[in-house]
């Protein structure tokens, strides 16, 4: 069968309108300036901060790109505007910053609501979650560094494992999948041990949790590799969700307040070299562990759809998922989906005053990922271009 074509905007396009794609290019000119960006993301704090009318420009610009909608429904009918084109949802409530113990409690219900609404829906296999949404920031750090508890904290975070399990679990009765997104390389060891002791516990028959693996960090393809071993001797099966990795500049900040040998790979091509692996690694080794391929580099995503075709695996295959987050890199994600292969885009929903951490991140991200931006913006005016044309013929 033949490979993806990353450049065939017509495919990476249809589902957007004339004027939608208009918007699109007009939104990533924004974005790609650095400045602009600054400044946007100030004002509109301000404006939320001073309760200034500005929700409904939010909604129809920088949410409207990147957010699935304010609630389930909403994002149902996003999620429905994907299935035509052969592409699923990651269903990802994405209120960041919530705290306290009653918070982290009342999260696990609305978890537990979405993995059955997902159920329920024909292209929702997925949902996200982070463990920072169910526990103290402070007392994970302190497990990252084996320090030892109190019983008051040992007892609290018996709370958190029993809210991720629970979750878990619920999925596992359900038949979603969960991705237990990665954290800041200082609190990842815990995370690391939830993750491992829920997909022993749900990952028997079939895969149900994944771990993430951020391939910035020089150590995590070892991780990645122990994480197999582990997973063969105890009999169950890896879920393995592959990324770059999303907290660069905090990471060296951190590593260079503190004086401690920075996480993060020395320089990209080592970024890019771990990643590839991984995919390698995963690819040879698909009947014993699912890979979860997300990224936006469609060097990757090409490698994952060729190595499929060497090793006769099935563009369907349960155990290969591509990813791309909502609003970007449609030339990957819709061009994989047209030749059979099973993608899904992360798709936050929440509102508009919850979700903006969310997209600050993604503006900033934008602007700082090198080529990102112009790369969206080109394929966008090739694709108003490719039509204005074919309107003139």
């Amino acid at each position: 069968m033949p490979l993806p074509q990353f450049n065939d905007t017509e495919i990476a396009f249809r589902r957007l309108s004339t004027p939608a794609l208009r918007q699109a290019a007009l939104l990533y000119s924004a974005v790609g300036s650095p400045t602009l960006t600054k400044i946007g993301i100030a004002l509109t704090n301000f404006a939320l901060k001073a309760k200034l009318p500005v929700k409904g420009l939010i909604k129809k610009t920088l949410f409207r790109q990147f957010v699935g909608g304010e609630n389930r429904a909403e994002a149902a009918a996003t999620a429905a505007e994907l299935a035509p084109y052969g592409v699923g949802v990651v269903l990802d409530y994405g209120v960041e910053g919530a705290q306290g113990e009653a918070a982290f409690d009342h999260a696990v219900p609305e978890f537990i609501q979405a993995i059955r609404f997902a159920a329920s829906q024909p292209n929702m296999p997925f949902i996200a979650l982070k463990v920072t949404g169910f526990a103290r920031f402070a007392l994970l750090e302190k497990m990252h560094l084996s320090e030892t508890l109190t019983a008051a904290e040992t007892a609290e975070f018996e709370r958190v494992s029993k809210r991720i399990f629970d979750i878990c679990a619920a999925a596992h009765q359900n038949g979603v999948m969960v991705l237990i997104d990665a954290e800041e390389t200082w609190i990842q060891g815990p995370v690391d041990a939830l993750a491992n002791e829920a997909m022993s516990r749900y990952n028997k028959e079939r895969v149900i949790v994944f771990n993430t693996f951020q391939l910035y960090a020089h150590s995590r393809l070892g991780y990645l590799k122990e994480s197999f071993e582990r997973a063969q001797q105890e009999g169950f099966l890896l879920g393995a969700k592959l990324v770059r990795g999303a907290y660069m500049e905090k990471e060296r900040a951190r590593a260079d307040e503190k004086n401690y040998l920075s996480p993060i790979q020395t320089h990209k091509e080592a970024t890019d070299r771990d990643y590839d692996e991984a995919v390698h690694f995963c690819m040879d080794r698909i009947e014993k562990l699912a890979v979860f391929i997300g990224t936006h580099n469609e060097k990757s995503s090409l490698l994952g759809a060729e190595l499929a075709e060497k090793k006769g695996i099935a563009h369907n295959h349960p155990h290969l998922w591509f990813s791309q987050l909502y609003g970007m890199s449609d030339n990957i994600t819709f061009n994989l989906a047209a030749e059979g292969y099973n993608v899904v885009k992360y798709l936050p929903y929440g509102p508009v005053e919850d979700v903006m951490p969310y997209l600050m991140r993604r503006a900033q991200e934008n602007t700082s990922v090198a080529g990102q931006t112009s790369r969206e913006l080109a394929l966008i005016r090739e694709e108003l271009s490719r039509r204005a044309q074919k309107k003139k013929s």
